[in-house]
């Protein structure tokens, strides 16, 4: 597996995880942002009064309304990637990161406006009378670019999988296992069950669903948030200046986090945004579509609050909770994951202000190191390691490692092969524990525990986990159904929905690292021709939205507005 994993992070590196990709993303929503005139702000009112259903047009063609197509878009987008992603953004990035996540958000809300708009505009209607839309209908009607058109379809079936589906199960699965020591597979065979029986309903049952479970996922989280903060004020404006303070010199060290350069908590800060609000993936589009509207516009004015309330508002609340309680400086006991271990050459301590500037430039790509890599067999006794060497754990200097047998439960004694610092070609029932840095869905879990409801509030994230992510699985199942209605007709669905609940289930016992690696190849797949479509179209967005204000009813709008 872990080969694997390698060959995914090195095909996620030369694409989604590379410095060009995240340039193209936010360039293309600046790009729009000063070409459309700054819609977000300009429009932001108007998009509120328009899913309140004010401006709703009696007649207009479609399967839901403007409230439940927002609410089915943002049900695939509040997932993982509010609990787990932007802990694993401070994480990788510190406070710097999350500033990068809210100024994607900002440009993310004008890309968001423009792909919806395009793309509910050339719509068509399925054989069973079912809005079909998204960019692939936009690429085969206005560009006639068909190989486009299918490249995307195909991406959205295999993002779906990569992103809506094996995360989300897989974070909610380890989750309900940490918190209650429930078997990922009973959580993965349970819920498996219960996706089935909603998706099988198509868009209806769906929208019905999230309509209902998007408001309460939001309340629960949020009070679960602000419980921490209040329980931190001393910390709050502390952490609003690391946040801005460390934007252009890149995040200090503290504690057991040595530290990030510009450019790599601005990378992981976007790419990070990217995979919370899905601005520019244009996934969001195909739910759009289902919209009662006559005028494109009209959905992609509902569409720019996508990413204000997933990334500036639920994710701002996350990162809040990780900075206030300052638990992602902080060591923790836990099992080590052997992605995350890397074993270097010689003995470093953290209090050395040499050591921790040489740990710096190792853990920064683009920075030179003196640390080196141990290659060779290293030599264990009752569970303590005798060679000179340092275990690097979570980009942090693990401490108090203890080696065992994950069998037994006895200490471990004897050797095992390293290779470039890796141990991928140890024995697989080899377990090594220690204090350590932690990340993604674990470190929010801890950082809930420093609130008013003390140890009882870490219940809280597997529970918003359960619901952000089943909802996220409920609506991409969506995304991959209409793109095979697109490429293979209404008739095919039926199988990619068992495909779909089967991939669901075996995803709950499939390591993290090698999910969360192959979402961000997936996510670009689908990113890309949506891009190159949406700023090929860009004189005709701009003709859309002035056909808009001209045939506006300026009569609906009162005086408040």
């Amino acid at each position: 597996m872990h080969a694997l994993n390698e060959i995914f992070a090195a095909i996620d590196g030369y694409i989604g995880g590379s410095p060009w990709f995240v340039y193209l993303l936010v360039g293309t929503g600046l790009f729009f942002t000063f070409y459309l005139k700054f819609p977000q702000i300009r429009y932001f009112r108007h998009a509120f009064r328009m899913v309140s259903g004010k401006y709703d047009e009696k007649g207009a063609k479609g399967d839901t309304t403007h409230f439940r197509a927002l609410t089915t878009a943002l049900s695939g987008t509040v997932g993982t990637g509010n609990i787990a992603g932007v802990a694993l953004a401070i994480h990788l990035g510190g406070p710097a990161a999350l500033f990068w996540m809210l100024v994607t958000a900002m440009v993310g809300m004008t890309t968001k406006f423009v792909e919806v708009t395009l793309s509910h505009k050339y719509r068509e209607f399925a054989e069973d009378g079912t809005a079909a839309g998204g960019p692939m209908y936009y690429m085969k009607n206005r560009l006639n670019m068909k190989w486009m058109a299918v490249l995307f379809a195909l991406a959205t079936i295999v993002s779906s999988f990569g992103t809506g589906n094996m995360p989300q199960i897989n974070s909610i699965s380890s989750s309900m296992h940490s918190a209650f020591n429930i078997h990922p597979a009973v959580t993965g065979l349970v819920l498996a069950i219960v996706l089935a029986m909603i998706i099988l309903g198509g868009i209806k049952r769906i929208a019905a669903v999230t309509s209902k479970l998007v408001p309460l996922m939001a309340v629960i989280y949020f009070l679960g948030a602000l419980s921490v903060i209040l329980a931190n004020t001393e910390n709050i404006a502390p952490s609003l200046a690391a946040i801005a303070g460390d934007v252009f010199t890149g995040s200090s060290a503290t504690g057991g986090f040595l530290g990030a350069t510009i450019a790599f908590a601005f990378n992981r800060g976007v790419n990070r945004g990217l995979f919370s609000n899905e601005a520019g993936q244009g996934s969001a589009p195909i739910a759009h579509a289902a919209a009662k509207a006559d005028h494109p516009v009209s959905e992609g004015m509902v569409a720019i609050l996508e990413p204000f309330i997933d990334t500036v508002i639920i994710c701002m609340l996350t990162g809040m909770v990780l900075l206030s309680s300052g638990v992602w400086h902080e060591k923790h006991q836990n099992l080590f994951q052997r992605a995350d271990i890397i074993i270097l050459s010689g003995h470093y301590d953290e209090s050395v202000a040499a050591h921790r500037e040489t740990l710096f430039n190792f853990m920064n790509p683009a920075s030179e190191s003196k640390a080196r890599r141990f290659n060779g067999p290293l030599h264990v006794d009752n569970g303590q390691i005798k060679d000179d060497v340092t275990v690097i754990h979570a980009r942090s200097i693990a401490e108090n490692v203890l080696l065992t047998n994950s069998v037994t439960g006895q200490n471990f004694s004897g050797t095992f092969p390293v290779d470039n610092g890796r141990i991928f070609n140890a024995a697989s029932e080899l377990q090594l524990s220690g204090r350590s840095l932690i990340h993604s869905a674990p470190l929010t879990t801890e950082a809930f525990s420093r609130g008013l409801l003390g140890d009882k509030g870490r219940f809280i994230i597997p529970i918003s986990l359960l619901l952000f992510a089943f909802s996220t699985a409920i609506a991409w199942s969506y995304y991959g159904d209409r793109a095979v209605t697109f490429l293979w007709g209404i008739e095919y669905v039926r199988y990619y929905r068992v495909l779909y609940v089967l991939g669901f289930f075996a995803a709950s016992v499939i390591d993290t690292t090698i999910i969360w690696t192959f979402s961000g190849i997936a996510i670009a797949l689908m990113t890309l021709p949506n891009i190159i479509g949406i700023l090929l179209l860009r004189k005709e967005m701009k003709e859309t939205v002035a056909d808009y204000w001209e045939k506006f009813d300026f009569s609906k709008i009162d005086n408040g507005d």
